[in-house]
């Protein structure tokens, strides 16, 4: 089981998802300047992720997995699938809402083909990073059964990543001990005990558009500095701030 890091209970909202991406960057600060890859949940978590790169001098990239909707309770995961074909199927609830064969099929290629469209899309404007050799942080602007976030986990040990870190800036604890077992570190802000939704715990949750992405993808793409520019004490992570 990899080190859990939970730092508060709280359940103070965060302005937006960029003070999310700050104030993780911080417990994180240990990273700056060794040149991480910064791997965002679109849509939202790319937002996050931007954030990290930015201030850790990492590279940004997109980790394209879906959820699986459980049919009827379109909200809730009963699993999810990634870009490279990992598939996690949570069987708890499989199982206890009799779903079968067929609808699993069914919603996974549905999932896929979307996966498919985006990856045409983002990767016209931001290859894909190989993760081979690398520290790998996968995060989202927070998480609540961790699905995807697990499946993005699964992804990256198949790309052999190096070390792999998970962050997020709120969800529930149990989800990030689950987590836990399969990352090599996570990182949570906030474990409240009561979750309803990630949207929450947020003052703007603005839905982000994939216009946003793609122009961030773009943006951090341009802007790339060459990790080793960083001081690895974190000099260059203390003037961001």
């Amino acid at each position: 089981m990899g080190n859990l890091r939970i730092l508060s209970k709280s359940s103070t909202p965060f302005a937006d998802r960029q003070e999310a991406g700050r104030k993780l960057a911080l417990e994180l600060k240990s990273l700056a300047g060794r040149g991480p890859v910064v791997l965002g949940i679109p849509r939202g978590g790319v937002i996050v992720a931007a954030e990290l790169a930015a201030r850790l001098g990492g590279e940004l990239d997109v980790v394209l997995s879906r959820k699986l909707r459980t049919p009827g309770y379109p909200e809730l995961a009963m699993g999810a699938v990634a870009e490279g074909g990992q598939v996690f199927l949570n069987q708890d609830v499989i199982q206890s809402l009799r779903v079968d064969e067929e609808a699993l099929e069914r919603e996974k290629a549905v999932q896929l083909q979307e996966i498919a469209r985006r990856s045409s899309v983002m990767r016209r404007v931001a290859e894909k990073i190989p993760l081979q050799g690398r520290t790998v942080i996968i995060t989202d602007d927070g998480v609540a059964t961790g699905a995807t976030a697990l499946v993005s986990l699964r992804e990256a040990r198949r790309e052999q990543a190096k070390k792999i870190i998970i962050a997020f800036p709120v969800g529930p604890r149990d989800t990030m001990e689950r987590l836990a077992q399969g990352a090599d570190e996570v990182v949570c802000l906030q474990a409240p005990p009561f979750f309803r939704s990630v949207g929450q715990f947020y003052a703007n949750f603005d839905e982000v558009g994939e216009d946003e992405v793609i122009r961030i993808l773009k943006q951090a793409r341009e802007d790339r500095v060459p990790a080793t520019t960083g001081h690895p004490d974190g000099r260059d992570f203390e003037k961001k701030k």
